[in-house]
């Protein structure tokens, strides 16, 4: 399925600020699921732009504005190709899966996947809502899947209730957040069973679902992307209850949030700023 993003991040400023130093990773990822076609991005008020891979293999755009500016503009638009992924049945045994999973080799291939970070603490409560989820026989991926699953039934989707700044702790005491704490607690319980997970950040598109509501915006998304032994990592959204499909348009993966924050800079200036993001997603004619 072709799919073109349109995406744009508006700061406004109370007064002129200089010395802007921004890093933007908006740029979808070719693999076997998905191909980007063609990407643009402008910045206003103009200025270089520096690309290069981080160490996770994100797109990165670098650029300063030095000039005294009171309003940057940031628009990225991108033309992907999306698929069904015809996953084979896993490669080994759930017994086959544990024992990888225990070897040194494994952990220290994956490592960086299975430590807790800031946003994915293994506090006390974590651990005690992580356990009765233990991998049992039935293999990690039907694990991972009761996992999407039993995550979406316990929170509640609330966009009021947390911030970028959110913990799985908080996400626990609060039972409420939008994708972001979906993720980060799915990623806590997986790496809590040794179960190597990481954070996905892009777009779901859900046009189509809107009753051609021509008010209806779509927003940035998130989810996980769990490695299940032999076969590779799977893409699963405990948001919505289901694993990415054609829908689905990858820009990037890390540790947690903190990895692939889609937009992140500092400059020298007031406080006083206002920021607007416009995200849309519509499919195009094959």
């Amino acid at each position: 399925m072709k799919l073109e993003i349109q995406h744009v991040t508006r700061y406004t400023y109370g007064d002129a600020v200089t010395d802007s130093v921004n890093e933007l990773r908006l740029t979808p990822r070719t693999n076997s699921r998905q191909s980007c076609y063609h990407q643009e991005v402008s910045i206003s008020p103009s200025t270089a732009l520096l690309t290069y891979e981080d160490y996770f293999g994100n797109r990165v755009h670098a650029f300063s504005v030095n000039a005294p500016h009171r309003e940057l503009v940031i628009k990225v638009k991108a033309v992907v190709s999306t698929q069904e992924t015809v996953w084979p049945p896993p490669a080994l045994s759930p017994g086959q899966e544990q024992e990888l999973m225990a070897s040194d080799s494994f952990y220290d291939r994956f490592v960086e996947y299975l430590l807790p970070t800031v946003y994915t603490a293994f506090t006390g409560e974590l651990r005690q809502y992580a356990e009765p989820f233990k991998p049992g026989m039935d293999g990690i991926y039907a694990w991972a899947q009761e996992l999407t699953q039993s995550i979406h039934g316990d929170l509640i989707y609330d966009p009021s209730a947390t911030d970028v700044h959110t913990t799985v702790n908080e996400t626990l005491e609060l039972r409420r957040g939008v994708c972001q704490e979906y993720a980060h607690l799915m990623l806590a319980v997986c790496r809590h069973h040794g179960v190597p997970a990481r954070y996905v950040s892009g777009y779901h598109f859900v046009g189509d679902l809107s009753g051609n509501n021509a008010d209806f915006e779509q927003a940035s998304h998130a989810w996980v992307e769990v490695l299940v032994p032999g076969s590779g990592w799977r893409g699963f959204d405990p948001t919505n209850r289901c694993e990415v499909d054609w829908r689905y348009i990858k820009l990037g993966h890390g540790r947690d949030y903190k990895d692939i924050v889609p937009v992140k800079g500092i400059y020298r200036g007031t406080g006083n700023q206002r920021l607007t993001v416009k995200v849309d997603v519509r499919r195009l004619e094959d």
